[in-house]
């Protein structure tokens, strides 16, 4: 899809066999066709990035100017409303007073910022505000989702630390399922952070480099918040390190209550064996079929063995209570 943004535009769609509007400043390419490819490239005289050149990760070719147009590529975060966080590359070019971004997905800030820019023309009023505009837009989502993982994280610190110290041994153990359940938990926190610090790398990169250029440091107040953007996406980053060795923490943590679980079982297991080893030799001793064996023609020797046998069992287990081991 085609759509032209700007003071005389509403951002309605261009059908292929029309032509961009003069007043246009912000041209948006949503998936588009070879067909619309080449409109914007007859009518502003650029090359428009295809969908395998957005793709390339190498700077040299995400962050370049060429025929004096600035052509940059940024990794956006998309799909976390649907709960499959990914990112997607955008494209932006900025020649004369014109702004065309291609993308293949649709990131809730881009839908936004369409939105107002209908209502609100003066948002677009020249190419660098629409860039500047479009940058703040998705920078300002990235925190309210960086906002919204450090949320997640003191909740899921919440469910591995706090326990009642009242209730019993029983009770204060962790049934697997919820154990499982907080390692998914953990995994998905950390996926969503991943997303979100790579999108924040990415647009620190185009920041600098647009900052960098020319075009905006021939105009103080668009360099201004330039820089300003520059500075808060380096808060973004800095703040999701900080949440990224949280979570790393609260991983550890859940797989050290694992292995207390797990020591647990084992320490049940190992206790009942001690417990029933010397019961078991005691019955193995008087099973054996030899003839002079004088307990076996006593009266008592049934009931002899069998008390023989409760206490060897019961000695152990009192002597682990008394240590403090069970």
């Amino acid at each position: 899809m085609l759509r032209a943004y700007g003071p005389d535009c509403d951002g309605s769609l261009i059908e292929t066999a029309g032509s961009i509007p003069d007043g246009a400043t912000w041209i948006d390419l949503e998936e588009p066709t070879r067909e619309e490819e080449q409109i914007v490239e007859k009518c502003l005289g650029l090359d428009v990035p295809t969908q395998d050149e957005l793709a390339e990760i190498e700077p040299s070719s995400r962050l370049y100017e060429k025929n004096n147009a600035i052509y940059m590529t940024m990794g956006t975060l998309y799909g976390v409303e649907d709960g499959e966080p990914a990112s997607t590359p955008i494209g932006f070019v900025l020649a004369g007073n014109r702004l065309v971004t291609v993308r293949y997905g649709t990131p809730k800030p881009i839908r936004t910022f369409s939105a107002h820019a209908r209502l609100d023309p003066d948002l677009v009023r020249d190419a660098p505000t629409a860039l500047i505009r479009l940058l703040d837009a998705i920078i300002e989502r990235l925190a309210d989702e960086l906002e919204a993982s450090g949320a997640e994280i003191e909740r899921i610190s919440a469910q591995v630390f706090r326990r009642d110290a009242r209730a019993g041994p029983s009770q204060r153990r962790i049934p697997a399922q919820r154990l499982e359940a907080l390692l998914l938990r953990i995994g998905r926190a950390q996926g969503l952070l991943a997303r979100i610090r790579e999108t924040a790398v990415s647009a620190g990169r185009l920041i600098g480099f647009l900052a960098a250029t020319d075009r905006m440091r021939s105009d103080e107040g668009d360099r201004e918040r330039v820089h300003s953007l520059g500075a808060d996406v380096s808060s973004l980053i800095d703040h999701s390190a900080f949440l990224a060795q949280n979570l790393t923490f609260l991983l550890d943590a859940s797989l050290g209550l694992i292995s207390i679980e797990q020591n647990a079982a084992i320490k049940v297991f190992s206790v009942a064996a001690v417990v029933f080893l010397p019961p078991t030799l005691v019955a193995g001793v008087y099973g054996m079929n030899f003839e002079h064996m004088p307990e076996l023609k006593w009266l008592a020797g049934y009931p002899f063995a069998i008390g023989i046998m409760l206490v060897a069992a019961i000695l152990p287990y009192w002597w682990f209570k008394r240590r403090g081991w069970l």
